[in-house]
């Protein structure tokens, strides 16, 4: 159909462009001589030739891209990208995974969720290591906005397809007037952070290697990691308070870090009231928790108890997942606590998963007015964050959004346990997915090798429809979507 060229086109791009990524794990192949690049080839060579199938047809055809098809191309690349990222999985010997396992492992990188099939992670060759953690560097900014810095050079406008990426209910605010340098803007600063975070793994104790991939993993939120124990591999202090550090950082609105930077004025953060909530939620759960730890002798001293309690909750809290410690064995109250502490996520316009504390404290400042409305019904009250009186339409939608997140769980939480697991297993397991968090609690606590693959699948699509924000992926399912 006509009215889909500009789609193939630009899904045709972005698929060959992709392939290229396939090319840094077979030449860290060459260089560890670990044999394992010959799978990245196979699928250099599959997914840009799938590319050019879709491209070639439609090359010299020009159409606008229009909203809705941004919303298209969002979808269908992210849904390819997660099968074609499958096929390095599927093509080594090393881990030895099905199709199912392999999209599952796949889209937990790209979706930067962290959830993992494999068991024995820190025996795999050195390729398969970069590739894992590649995968959640590249999604972590998503890939769709690099090519928006790229697409324009090619005539294809780009400002669609940023829209439906980004994440957070106020997507019209560009950094830059052109949106191209807006996606610059936001790749150095994730490419700063990246090079900071990784010199400071290295200079603490972790080898070039690890500091590279844990650096991807941090700064993307990701939560993948190149042994099987996570951070807690190191027995380091000291490493733990530097990914503390980076993943607060990346948890932050990344529009915020270019503001700061441009004006070279700290202050700005303390400005931004979701910053502040951010902190003071970070803040009050790590006392909460470090207290917990230490009655319920957990941990024998306060130290311990912090130094646990602040690295879980900074890791779950933005929804990265890296762990120190098998916080699914903690008291009940404290694995609770922590989970729904993952459903606010990180800031929007920031790697992390989640509702997005933003949405969350417009949720309470209505809730609020609502309260105020009882008892002065005539009054006019309008919703402010900071100085800023926040439109009626965004905050309905954030309503919108909360409930269309509260029946998509819901249905999938269903599905799950309808398949034969336990409630809790079914409750937490979709809840990391969906929010991008990764590790869950009972049998998917460290692992999801057990995961049947029924389940597998609706964890799939749990962790799409996280990543793109429910309304991206469920907006498709409207027929008014496709009516002319």
């Amino acid at each position: 159909m006509k009215r889909f060229i500009a789609v193939q086109k630009v899904l045709g791009l972005l698929l060959m462009l992709f392939s290229t990524t396939m090319l840094p794990p077979a030449l860290v192949a060459v260089i560890y001589g670990d044999g394992a690049g010959m799978p990245f080839i196979y699928a250099f060579l599959v997914i840009l030739g799938v590319g050019s199938l879709i491209w070639l047809p439609v090359a010299r055809m020009h159409q606008e891209l229009r909203l809705r098809d941004g919303f298209l191309v969002v979808v269908l690349f992210w849904v390819a990208l997660g099968l074609s990222g499958a096929l390095p999985f599927m093509f080594s010997p090393e881990p030895d995974l099905s199709l199912t396992d392999s999209v599952f492992e796949s889209m937990s990188g790209l979706t930067t969720t962290g959830a993992t099939v494999i068991l024995g992670i820190d025996d795999l060759p050195h390729a398969m290591l970069w590739y894992r953690q590649q995968l959640q560097w590249l999604g972590g900014m998503g890939i769709i906005v690099l090519a928006v810095a790229v697409l324009p050079m090619l005539g294809i406008g780009g400002m669609q397809l940023y829209r439906a990426e980004m994440p957070g209910p106020m997507k019209e605010t560009k950094l830059t007037p052109r949106i191209t340098e807006t996606a610059k803007a936001l790749w150095y600063i994730y490419l700063g952070l990246t090079v900071a975070c990784g010199l400071s793994y290295w200079a603490a104790g972790m080898s070039a290697f690890d500091a590279i991939c844990h650096a991807f993993s941090t700064v993307a939120i990701g939560g993948f990691s190149t042994h099987d124990t996570s951070i807690g591999y190191y027995d380091s202090t000291l490493i733990e308070m530097i990914a503390v550090v980076f993943m607060l950082l990346s948890g932050v609105n990344f529009a915020l870090h270019f503001v700061a930077v441009r004006r070279m004025d700290p202050r700005i953060y303390a400005q931004d009231s979701e910053f502040r909530f951010y902190l003071f939620l970070m803040a009050v759960v790590t006392t909460i928790v470090t207290v917990a730890l230490f009655y319920s002798n957990t941990y024998i001293d306060w130290e311990e108890s912090f130094t646990k309690g602040l690295f879980q909750v900074v890791s779950i809290g933005t929804t990265t997942g890296f762990t120190t410690a098998e916080f699914y064995t903690w008291p009940p109250f404290t694995e609770i606590l922590l989970l729904f502490l993952a459903f606010v996520g990180g800031c929007a316009g920031s790697t992390g998963g989640g509702i997005k504390v933003i949405r969350f404290l417009l949720l309470i400042k209505q809730g609020l007015r609502e309260i105020g409305r009882l008892i002065h019904p005539n009054a006019q009250l309008p919703v402010r964050v900071g100085e800023k009186v926040i439109n009626h339409r965004i905050v309905d939608a954030v309503w919108g959004f909360f409930s269309l997140y509260v029946a998509a769980f819901t249905f999938m939480y269903l599905a799950l346990a309808a398949t034969g697991l336990d409630l809790l297993t079914s409750f937490s397991a979709v809840a990391a997915c969906m929010n991008n968090l990764g590790p869950g609690l009972a049998t998917v606590g460290a692992h999801y090798f057990d995961m049947h693959d029924p389940g597998i699948w609706i964890l799939c699509f749990a962790m799409l429809l996280g990543r793109l924000e429910v309304f991206t992926l469920l907006v498709l399912l409207s027929p008014a979507f496709w009516r002319r």
